[in-house]
């Protein structure tokens, strides 16, 4: 029986960027110090403050605020940049000036490296994102501006940040407002702010069309499953983003207990970043071909829901065997990467919350990914200090192939055992990829607590590791 299908809703209001002040705006100084050049700077340009900041205690540690009293009112501010290993150990330190600092306009003083410069104009951009969807009555007081930096590519900056609060904002709304149809809605309003083409597959036309195992995993909610794809640009090398779109996991048949329900509406992560990482390319116009294939499904309770031992024919001919309907996203991954390999010549890239093996290897910060294309890795790992989006390789080991091969069907989708669940999944979606040009990364969506330009909530992992990477990986 095909579930009854419901028109997409309208995408959630999204968070809207803040602004750089204009260059030619009169602003303040927010001086940078580091601890080593505190007393240089307090016998000099800080003289007039040295009695105030010894008083309150400022010994410049990363991400120590004061703000400085003039003849006629505020003269600026003071922020410690911290000792080299603090710096090494907390990303955006600086951004812990956005809340700290009144209204206005701003500028940065101080010796900075470019490295070091562009994080915290980036930093300040992400610090500014506050999820208030569901507070339509709650006032902020207006965020304080800073001007770009001179040199600084104040658009590439904003197009990260635009990415990173698309994904955020997708990641935060509840799965009662962003199931397949919303998401769907978020996916095609997306295309349509930037030229894009984007079509959906929907429901038992998921069977004609031969996405068997997306149709299994979704076809107990009401929500009815789908597959999206958009299609940007017409030149140049193709990239296909493929994310995982689980918009709520109960976990199937084989239920989650109710504690590991609560995050369950992130596990659309991989499909937010993907979208975020589309933005970031559509709004600078690279040179590429651009495919975005998001399978989105929520894996619900009902007479329809696949069984434990159900045994699944996937899109590209393998058999699976079901042996935890809580291991679902790599599933309609499967489909969708088969689908993504039909197009020779792509470089394929899959994001995915996939599994909690991954966050006890690495925890909550780092993401980390697989491939086995040397290049994709360098580019990736460049990629990633350059946008300050740590990432971890993990490997394709070819020794646990034999894992995920249950004996009964060509693949398990749940090995028993619980060693190198990260890898054996990976593995699993290997098999559905003909290039070696692929990576797939495993992230977790969620920061648990607030840092510096990370609040609480839905984040991106890996977009702009891969944003630095296209160059290298791509030939751009």
């Amino acid at each position: 029986m095909t579930p009854p299908q419901m028109p997409p809703a309208m995408p959630p209001t999204m968070t809207a960027l803040p602004e750089f002040a204009p260059a030619d705006a009169a602003s303040l100084p927010l001086h940078v110090i580091a601890p080593d050049d505190l007393p240089d700077w307090l016998a000099g340009p800080g003289q007039a403050w040295a009695g105030w900041l010894d008083a309150t205690g400022f010994k410049a540690a990363l991400g120590d605020l004061r703000l400085l009293p003039g003849a006629s009112g505020l003269a600026g501010a003071v922020i410690g940049s911290g000792a080299a290993p603090a710096r090494a150990r907390g990303r955006f330190g600086l951004a812990k000036a956005v809340a700290g600092l009144p209204p206005g306009d701003w500028h940065l003083s101080g010796t900075l490296t470019d490295a070091a410069r562009t994080e915290a104009v980036l930093g300040w951009l992400l610090a500014s994102y506050h999820f208030d969807l569901y507070r339509p009555g709650k006032e902020r007081a207006p965020l304080p501006r800073l001007k770009v930096p001179d040199g600084m590519d104040g658009k590439t900056l904003l197009a990260m940040a635009a990415g990173e609060y698309l994904t955020r904002d997708l990641i935060n709304t509840p799965a009662n407002d962003m199931g397949p149809d919303d998401l769907q809605a978020a996916f095609f309003a997306l295309a349509k702010e930037y030229g894009a083409t984007a079509t959906a597959i929907v429901g038992d036309d998921l069977l004609a069309q031969n996405f068997p195992m997306i149709h299994a995993v979704g076809r107990a909610s009401p929500r009815a499953p789908r597959l999206l794809e958009m299609r940007w640009g017409t030149t140049g090398p193709q990239l296909t983003l493929v994310g995982k779109g689980v918009c709520f996991d109960t976990g199937g048949l084989d239920l989650k207990p109710s504690s590991g329900m609560l995050l369950m509406k992130k596990d659309m992560g991989g499909a937010a970043t993907v979208m975020g990482l589309a933005l970031m390319v559509m709004r600078l116009g690279l040179p590429l071909r651009l495919r975005v294939l998001v399978p989105a499904v929520e894996n619900s309770v009902s007479g329809t829901a696949m069984r434990p031992r159900d045994i699944l024919t996937s899109r590209r001919g393998l058999t699976v065997e079901i042996n935890n309907t809580d291991a679902e996203g790599r599933l309609i991954l499967a489909d969708a990467l088969t689908y993504a390999s039909e197009e020779e010549g792509a470089t394929i890239i899959s994001m995915a919350t996939l599994t909690g093996s991954a966050r006890v290897a690495v925890g909550p910060d780092l993401a980390p990914y697989f491939t086995d294309d040397p290049a994709m890795a360098d580019a990736i790992a460049t990629g990633a200090a350059s946008g300050f989006d740590p990432v971890w390789r993990l490997p394709f080991w070819d020794a646990y192939e034999p894992m995920i091969e249950p004996g009964i069907a060509d693949l398990d989708n749940a090995p028993s055992g619980g060693f190198a669940g990260a890898i054996t999944a990976a593995l699993f979606l290997r098999r559905f990829v003909n290039t070696p040009r692929y990576a797939h990364f495993d992230i977790y969506g969620h920061t648990p607590a607030d840092l510096p330009a990370r609040p609480k909530g839905g984040v991106g992992q890996g977009a702009r590791a891969l944003f630095h990477a296209l160059p290298g990986m791509l030939g751009l």
